[in-house]
């Protein structure tokens, strides 16, 4: 039985400003994918893959501006797919599956997509994944069609400037979470561990992600590695999409 929350547009605006506190120049960012996505399907509703895509935040953006799109939400965690299914209901396809392993693709609906889209998630895969699910991204996209990754992304031509810039940013977003002013990504879990609603989901959650146990590694290579292993995965054009400060898109042409 589906589970769905009363209260999904209250937490998934919470997921968004919390997001905003890492992420300050998030929607540009999502505008700059959309505007990739329209130019590639000459402006009809695109079929969009919103790759570990948590609370369908891309989707919900992609569905505001083309309403006739057919958007398909993929992620692992319990609790944030069901704010997704709960926010978009019938809407979107949302599913359950793990990018480590390479069945994932067998979930989707039958047909390619014009666009993948990801942001701020793949960076918690190892890099010989990483290089790997490139090459299974590439086989559930129609020709023309296009992979977008949004992430820190540093440009390596600036290593000590992007240190700087990071460090600025952390002191600043440190300070408003210790006024109060913002809500840190590990203050957001402790109030879903404390609702009751959710109470099932992170009993799942802590199956799938042991609390105290680090099960993976952030990893954060700069852009010009990203376009470098789209373009030995197959994709036929590569290249940096959109920056801001540390954080980049790149996009794969199929």
């Amino acid at each position: 039985m589906t589970a769905y929350i009363d209260n999904a547009g209250a937490w998934q605006a919470s997921w968004d400003r919390q997001q905003e506190e890492y992420l300050p120049d998030r929607e540009q960012r999502f505008a700059a994918m959309l505007d990739a996505v329209a130019t590639v399907t000459d402006g009809r509703p695109p079929r969009l893959l919103d790759l570990a895509g948590g609370t369908g935040t891309i989707s919900l953006r992609t569905l505001a501006r083309w309403p006739d799109a057919t958007a398909t939400v993929l992620d692992q965690d319990p609790v944030l797919l069901t704010i997704a299914r709960s926010t978009l209901r019938d809407r979107a396809t949302v599913i359950a599956a793990d990018l480590n392993d390479p069945a994932w693709t067998t979930s989707l609906p039958r047909g390619d997509y014009d666009a993948v889209l990801t942001a701020t998630a793949l960076h918690w895969l190892p890099e010989q994944r990483l290089t790997t699910l490139f090459e299974e991204i590439l086989g559930v996209l129609r020709p023309g069609g296009v992979f977008i990754n949004a992430d820190q992304m540093p440009d390596d031509a600036i290593p000590e400037l992007s240190k700087r810039l990071l460090a600025r940013e952390d002191a600043r977003r440190e300070a408003r979470q210790s006024a109060g002013t913002a809500l840190s990504w590990q203050g957001w879990w402790d109030r879903v561990r404390e609702t009751e609603a959710f109470r099932t989901q992170i009993a799942e959650r802590d199956l799938i992600y042991p609390p105290g146990r680090t099960t993976h590694t952030e990893w954060l290579p700069p852009a010009s590695w990203h376009v470098e292993a789209l373009r030995a995965a197959g994709f036929t054009e590569a290249g940096t999409l959109w920056r801001g400060g540390v954080d980049a898109a790149v996009v794969g042409v199929r």
